[in-house]
């Protein structure tokens, strides 16, 4: 059974929202980052998200970051859409059981950017097995926070791994415990992020 990762860019004041706007990459978090996406099967990620996606790198090429995010298979949840491009597939009207699906296929981890409205969905089912916190060294002040809107009071966090970049940065990595009724355990076991 494979995993769903959450992997999401945090300010130090906890704002998610734009980081186009204030996360900066050098060389060597650029390097992981692709290194880390090829760990990856595909993408779960929510309309929102995908539309932005292909508003910003749908037409992009030539760096393999880009490149890489274009090819890899996208699974969407939406309500409104009713076709996809970009590699793109809806998950259904049932998008937690179509995501126990893929979860249940053989193949790499999934993995999902950024903290969203989907996760209200997917905290509820107990979809998410780890939680990647990219802490950037800046203040933004205002917009969307981390977990904002998202019910977490059956959500616990483990620390599995934590890793310094040189340019200020700090990975951390957390596995799901889920202790609401319907949970009985931890649903993953502790892994690297270097994966």
């Amino acid at each position: 059974m494979r995993k769903l990762i959450e992997s999401t860019l945090v300010s130090l004041d906890g704002v998610i929202e734009a980081p186009e706007r204030w996360a900066r990459f050098d060389e060597e978090s650029s390097a992981l980052a692709l290194e880390q996406l090829g760990g990856y099967e595909a993408f779960v990620m929510g309309r929102v998200t995908y539309e932005k996606f292909l508003a910003n790198w749908g037409q992009t090429t030539g760096n393999p970051y880009n490149d890489l995010i274009t090819v890899m298979p996208k699974y969407v949840a939406s309500t409104s859409l009713t076709e996809t491009t970009w590699n793109a597939t809806l998950l259904g009207p049932d998008p937690s059981e179509a995501v126990a699906r893929l979860k249940d296929e053989p193949g790499k981890d999934l993995i999902k950017y950024g903290t969203s409205r989907f996760d209200q969905t997917l905290v509820r089912d107990q979809l998410i097995d780890e939680f990647h916190f990219w802490i950037m060294p800046v203040v933004v002040g205002s917009g969307q926070r981390l977990f904002e809107d998202v019910d977490t009071s059956g959500l616990g966090l483990e620390l599995i791994d934590e890793k310094r970049l040189r340019n200020g940065s700090v990975i951390l990595a957390y596995a799901s415990v889920y202790t609401s009724t319907n949970a009985s355990t931890s649903t993953s076991a502790a892994t690297s992020t270097s994966r």
